[in-house]
């Protein structure tokens, strides 16, 4: 009797740890590692209506799963505390697995991992670039303070030319 008490109580533990696992918030799902803090937007169209109304800039990665540099700038992006925490406040999130059809936000080629700066003028800021001559809008996970300094910059125009 006690054997089978003990195998009911171990199978509604597991049952129930499987049940946790399928609810996992939309947020996170979207998040995709990036950070689960943030709220992320499900697509650039989605992004460029919402922007609209909250006068923030848009900012927009893209990235491709298994992409051992994707990956690596997930890692720094998601663990960088300044970062996450303008990512958060001060911006409109998207990270993009699938390519958009928008060829503005290639301005010099479909390669990942890139970031983007959008105004609310849907304007993509080509000013605020990485360092690498070859893929502007490229980061690496050195890069972090580059990009924490283009984030800033990013707001600052954004705020200053409404």
């Amino acid at each position: 009797m006690l054997r089978w008490v003990l195998f009911a109580l171990f199978f509604g533990i597991c049952a129930s740890a499987g049940e946790q696992k399928r609810k996992t918030p939309a947020s996170e799902s979207l998040s995709r590692g990036w950070g689960n803090g943030v709220t992320w937007i499900k697509s650039y169209e989605d992004g460029l209506a919402k922007m609209a109304k909250s006068k923030k800039p848009l900012m927009v990665i893209h990235h491709k799963k298994g992409c051992p540099h994707s990956e690596a700038l997930r890692k720094a992006f998601s663990s960088d505390k300044s970062i996450q925490k303008m990512a958060k406040q001060d911006f409109l999130m998207i990270n993009l697995v699938e390519e958009t059809t928008d060829t503005n936000l290639a301005p010099d080629g479909y390669y990942v991992p890139r970031i983007l700066f959008v105004d609310p003028s849907k304007a993509v800021r080509n000013d605020i670039t990485g360092k690498y001559s070859e893929r502007l809008f490229t980061y690496d996970p050195k890069d972090m303070g580059l990009l924490a300094k283009n984030m800033k910059k990013a707001k600052l125009l954004m705020h200053s030319e409404l």
